[in-house]
């Protein structure tokens, strides 16, 4: 299966999860799929009926075996193990004494199938140096990467304390001055990792350490994509259309094609913030899987509902995290620590591609109009197959014509909906342009043969169709909506 046919999979999922279809053969049918997503389609249904919650944790967490287990009491060089803190999604996580320095350090033993990928192993090297060069209070410091022959072992400040989601389980709510404080350490945290262009990809409450002396600490820097300038040559590491990281809390963007930037953990800690203060996800579903599923298209109850007694400017910051649009969001944690600190860039600022944007779409409706025009006039110079040339031509255009006005629409009246109706019809609008460029472009050529001019200009009509669909439209996609690219 291809990424747009997992892509559709997943689309399929999502809607059958809402619509609950009583005949589920039935509903596929309809749908007018292949049999192989039909089949993953019903294996990912199978899956959520009797699990419910196996899209909360990354697919990792499960699924390596039990092999370089640490016991307490074994010397891994300088460092002497302890007790086993937890699990996360690239190993187990111990405490351990570094013996060389006197220090409590923790451990964590990357899994065997993860640490035997060559292409892991290289991007864990240089994520480590990257992280071990941030310096930042809120930041869990890395102190090596450790080689035992096959084995990875990732060693890094020991963090006591308890998790912002041991905390949200307690029903611990925070007061309104401990709720915009905790924002502010988080938002400068994460501001440190994306001044050096490391994003977290992975900001969950159980990724938020409250230390002893209450400073908190973002933790498992582990899966960050590293995308400083100097390594900007280097092949991506990371596999096209993986998602890494915990769903409930990734942005739309990310759950959609696996693309992220900043705007990303910006989104995150929107919902851990909202989390945090309400005590419940901003996009609340029965299950987990099906929170997942309406991250896409559902907007969350403002903050201020749930919380009114809290700062405004709070409520406001988390409320523009989560917005559904990147562009619509900070930039990074670096304006967001500007916005709780004094509000000024809490304005929206107009986003300028978005014009382009709607202006393409219309230029290419009116387009789609010249080309039907354009296979009239083949047809009544008597070219042959004219007339099968300005039928196919006239239902191409009014195909792409309808498309293209209900993304006009839906941007217009139902804008939370627009980045999944994008998605949906990207194929379709692509291969109605590419289909009426050739179309346009092969009666062009047979008229040129005996009206050289109305031949030429019509393929030269084809050639602009063609380029804007594979050139054009992309670029002002991702002015518009400021859609990172994907890796």
């Amino acid at each position: 299966m291809t990424p747009d046919d997992y892509r559709l999979v997943r689309d399929l999922f999502e809607r059958a999860v809402d619509d609950a279809p009583r005949d589920l053969e039935l509903w596929l049918a309809d749908q007018q799929v292949d049999a192989a997503i039909a089949s993953e389609v019903r294996s990912l249904l199978n899956h959520h009926r009797r699990a419910g919650s196996f899209l909360v944790e990354p697919a990792s967490s499960a699924a390596y075996p039990e092999q370089n287990i640490l016991r307490p009491g074994m010397r891994l060089g300088a460092y002497e193990i302890g007790d086993e803190l937890g699990r996360g999604g690239m190993g187990r996580v111990y405490r351990a004494m570094d013996t060389r320095l006197g220090r409590p350090v923790a451990v964590k033993s990357i899994e065997p199938r993860l640490a035997h990928d060559a292409g892991f192993r290289e991007r864990l090297r240089r994520e480590a140096r990257a992280m071990a060069a941030l310096a930042h209070p809120g930041i869990c410091a890395v102190y090596a990467l450790e080689e035992e022959g096959d084995s990875l072992f990732l060693v890094t400040e020991l963090v006591d304390g308890s998790t912002l989601r041991e905390t949200i389980d307690r029903g611990e709510r925070p007061g309104p001055g401990q709720a915009l404080e905790t924002a502010r350490q988080l938002a400068e945290a994460l501001a440190a990792a994306h001044a050096r262009g490391i994003t977290h990809r992975d900001v969950k409450p159980a990724n938020v350490m409250r230390a002893a002396d209450g400073r908190l600490k973002v933790l498992d820097f582990g899966v960050a994509a590293v995308r400083a300038a100097q390594e900007s040559t280097l092949p991506a590491l990371t596999l096209p259309g993986a998602l890494v990281g915990t769903p409930v809390y990734m942005a739309p963007e990310q759950l959609g094609d696996g693309a992220v930037d900043a705007r990303a953990d910006v989104f995150a800690l929107g919902v851990v913030l909202y989390e945090y203060a309400a005590g419940a996800h901003p996009i609340h579903a029965q299950t987990e899987a099906q929170t997942v599923a309406r991250i896409l298209e559902s907007q969350p109850i403002p903050l201020a509902t749930r919380r009114p007694d809290l700062p405004e400017r709070l409520t406001q910051v988390v409320d523009r995290c989560l917005r559904k649009i990147p562009a619509g969001r900070f930039a990074s944690a670096v304006d967001l620590v500007a916005a709780l600190a004094d509000g000024t860039v809490l304005r929206d600022e107009p986003v300028r591609g978005a014009w382009w944007w709607r202006v393409h779409q219309v230029v290419i409706v009116a387009l789609y109009a010249v080309a039907s025009i354009t296979a009239w006039e083949i047809k009544e110079l008597s070219v042959p197959a004219g007339r099968a040339l300005f039928i196919t031509t006239g239902v191409l255009a009014t195909l792409g014509g309808v498309v293209r006005g209900h993304l006009l629409f839906t941007e217009r009246v139902h804008p939370i909906r627009l980045m999944l109706e994008r998605r949906r019809t990207r194929r379709l609008q692509t291969t109605v342009d590419l289909l009426l460029a050739a179309l346009v472009f092969v009666g062009g050529g047979v008229t040129s043969l005996t009206h050289a001019v109305a031949g030429v200009l019509a393929m030269g009509l084809a050639v602009g169709l063609a380029l804007a669909a594979v050139l054009i439209e992309p670029s002002t996609s991702a002015a518009a909506f400021a859609e990172p690219t994907p890796r």
